[in-house]
């Protein structure tokens, strides 16, 4: 096998920057650079020095082999999102009045604080989607919707409505299992 003059330049200069320590002797060594190959095994251990930026845009990515697994091994804990819900909504809106600039910023603040105490739960393979709606409590009434492709053997949902005096929340967290 003859190698072309532009990969023994790419080989030249990753081996500036790189190193490697073998288990061949001289003679060895000579023999393989003369003939492309050894016949018995050798061991080696390759390191690398000073890494550049170029050197990582030419790395290959690590892929990871499928796992073939279609269904969730552990199902998402509807009753302890549950509990989260409760906890975050009291603590964040009992003693809040409604005003809707404040709310506005509550709402992102909560469903942030709602999806960081979920992942803590450290669920493998679920996506988490986690909407919340706070609106001013006046003898009105309001109809939410949400659709999306779904599988009723692996994703699921957990909701939460609180009120006080001046407004009311609702928040949902959906857990969709990735396969």
């Amino acid at each position: 096998m003859i190698m072309s003059d532009i990969a023994k330049d790419k080989m030249a200069h990753s081996l500036k920057k790189r190193g490697s320590v073998s288990s061949l002797n001289s003679h060895e060594l000579r023999w393989k650079e003369l003939h492309g190959r050894i016949k018995d095994r050798m061991s080696t251990v390759s390191y690398m020095d000073e890494p550049s930026l170029r050197d990582d845009a030419s790395r290959l990515t690590v892929q990871m082999e499928n796992t073939y697994q279609l269904g969730p091994t552990k199902h998402f804990p509807v009753v302890i999102v549950n509990h989260i819900l409760k906890d975050v909504l009291t603590n964040y809106l009992q003693e809040e009045l409604y005003e809707p600039e404040l709310c506005r910023q509550m709402t992102k603040t909560i469903s942030e604080v709602i999806k960081a105490q979920i992942k803590d739960l450290m669920i493998p393979r679920y996506k988490l989607i986690v909407i919340v709606h706070i609106g001013q409590l006046n003898r009105q009434s309001i109809l939410i919707g949400s659709r999306c492709l779904w599988n009723p053997k692996s994703d699921t949902f957990s909701s939460y409505v609180f009120r006080n005096s001046s407004l009311f929340a609702l928040a949902n967290v959906y857990a969709v299992y990735f396969e």
